[in-house]
């Protein structure tokens, strides 16, 4: 199949298929002597698999030692366990993050009252964060 058939099977687009073969996630298929890529059924398998790593927002680092893994049917299941476990534990740092700028934004909504006939409080932070003053969301730091 072509570049084209093997993206609209795949659903994503051609040059995703491009990027993950020159990033080396995807096996490089042959070439016709029209030059024209020529993929099998392997490539979408691969493809697909390495598009559900990244549905799950696995870096493309760890996509590559999974495929390397994935290969490798002697390498331990712990190997696998250990990379997942290192995501895991980067995701739950990224919603705790998430959690400290959600709790910044809604004590932030809650400076506005919505009166017009007051300086909105929200625009008044934002505007002392661009003078490098502190701000209602930034209390302790300067913008």
């Amino acid at each position: 199949m072509k570049i084209g058939e093997l993206a609209t099977r795949a659903g994503c687009d051609v040059q995703t298929v491009r990027f993950y073969e020159r990033e080396g996630l995807l096996e490089a298929p042959p070439r016709e002597a029209s030059g024209y890529r020529r993929y099998a059924e392997r490539h979408l398998t691969q493809l697909n698999f390495v598009r559900h790593l990244r549905t799950l927002d696995i870096p493309l680092q760890e996509v590559r030692q999974l495929l390397r893994y994935a290969a490798e049917p002697e390498s331990s299941c712990a190997q696998v366990n250990e990379l997942l476990d290192g995501h895991i534990a980067l995701v739950r740092q990224r919603m705790q993050a998430l959690r400290a700028l959600e709790r910044q934004l809604v004590d932030l909504r809650r400076s506005c009252d919505g009166d017009a006939s007051h300086p909105c409080a929200i625009l008044q932070a934002f505007a002392a964060a661009a003078e490098q003053q502190p701000c209602a969301c930034h209390p302790a730091s300067t913008g």
